[in-house]
């Protein structure tokens, strides 16, 4: 789907743009069989002939030609947890172009007709989205936001550090209507002191739930286990799936794969680590939904006992800086001017006072020296605080003018929790 080198400034040819359009439910069959054609899927599940309840059609693009569907895309309305606060944030997905429709500028017309209208409609200054391919959505102003940790380990060398708080608690197998039930408040309650976490109303929980046989890769349904504290009130909860295994000797190597993990507390993560680290028969424990800094390593007696093989997981885009900016907060006070380029939306071009502090922040157009500069992309790397404004610099992405901005900017920058993302659209 790359339309030019991943370094070229994109230009959308405004024909294209103006032959995307929306779809309709009764085009749904054939949207979606489009989708699958080019992500190599044949097309199964109960959302084939009907949209999925998830789906904004109103936020659909899709480029027909001939009743042949070229192009797809769309929109979901989402809530994002930035530091500090929650932004209404354009959830980029279903991005697709044909094969016979390479290389002819319909992925660029795509983004130039999704930003201008997110843009126009001036709720949402954030774009976010899940990269299928790593090269393709920079030149458009996306940077990965949030990594996920990639987790793997052998519970049998993994021995929990003896010094960590405990909890008079306990932890219970339930079944998925008891999990839901007390998953649902606990996440929305903790979900907005973790950047990257998305609200989810009840149709974002079923998506989240769904258990489909085709999607377990070999594993279990899904198990659910939830702790509770002695008064009743749930402090965490955890999902899982295991597969059974064994060696040419007979020896044991299961695998379980956890799927969710939320804690309130310390003490209540470790109650859970060890009822998963607990399971007889595993040999390989592994989690893809956990996030790049999860506290696990810290827990353990030997760091080396845990292995992470990180990747990006959201990729944010800050459709309007100045709004963006200013919805977050910043836990060291700054007062910088940043320069932003912008080539691709040049409506954020230009340099930007930013002032903020724990309470909030400010942001808006001045004609003042810049501290800093720097592209959107790195902008948006930083804005949830898991990716160091430092670290760019250092990479020669990002341009010190004053001295000691770098520094300042990174500090305000970051935020005290990790960003994490379980949830993929």
């Amino acid at each position: 789907m790359t339309d030019a080198p991943p370094t070229a400034v994109p230009a959308a040819d405004p024909d294209l743009v103006a032959a995307l359009r929306p779809i309709t439910a009764e085009e749904w069959p054939a949207f979606g069989r489009a989708m699958a054609r080019v992500f190599g899927e044949d097309p199964s599940g109960p959302w084939v002939d009907e949209p999925r309840p998830t789906a904004e059609l109103d936020r659909s693009l899709a480029l027909v030609e001939d009743g042949f569907v070229a192009a797809t895309a769309g929109i979901y309305s989402l809530g994002t947890t930035v530091p500090g606060g929650v932004v209404p944030t354009a959830g980029i997905t279903w991005i697709t172009v044909s094969p016979t429709h390479r290389r002819r500028g319909v992925l660029t017309a795509v983004m130039r007709r999704q930003l201008d209208e997110v843009r126009a409609a001036g709720t949402e200054p954030l774009a976010a989205l899940w990269a299928a391919e790593g090269s393709i959505y920079g030149r458009f102003g996306y940077a990965p936001a949030v990594w996920r940790g990639g987790i793997s380990l052998d519970p049998s060398r993994v021995r929990l550090r003896a010094d960590l708080p405990t909890c008079e608690g306990r932890t219970t197998l339930v079944d998925v209507d008891a999990y839901r039930a007390a998953a649902v408040p606990l996440y929305d309650r903790l979900r907005r002191e973790v950047p990257g976490n998305l609200a989810r109303d009840a149709r974002w929980w079923d998506r989240r739930l769904r258990d489909d046989k085709e999607d377990r890769d070999g594993f279990t349904e899904r198990r659910y286990a939830l702790h509770t504290a002695p008064d009743g009130t749930v402090t965490g909860y955890a999902s899982y799936r295991q597969k059974e295994g064994w060696s040419p000797r007979d020896e044991p190597e299961g695998k379980l794969q956890v799927t969710d993990l939320v804690a309130a507390d310390a003490a209540t993560r470790v109650a859970l680590w060890r009822f998963l680290l607990g399971h007889d028969l595993v040999r390989e424990l592994t989690s893809w939904a956990l996030g790049s800094e999860d506290p696990l390593r810290a827990m353990v007696a030997d760091p080396r006992s845990v292995t992470t093989a990180p990747s990006d997981a959201m990729w944010l885009r800050l459709v309007d800086v100045g709004r963006a900016l200013a919805a977050r907060r910043y836990p060291a006070p700054i007062d910088l001017v940043l320069e932003v380029r912008d080539a691709f939306c040049p409506w954020n071009d230009g340099r930007w006072r930013l002032t903020g502090h724990p309470a909030g922040g400010h942001c808006g157009r001045t004609d003042r020296d810049p501290d800093l500069v720097l592209g959107v992309e790195d902008l948006a790397a930083a804005y949830l605080g898991g990716v160091s404004l430092g670290t760019l610099h250092r990479a020669g992405r990002v341009t010190e003018v004053s001295p000691g901005a770098v520094a300042l900017a990174s500090t305000s920058f970051s935020w005290p929790v990790a960003p994490q993302s379980p949830d993929a659209f």
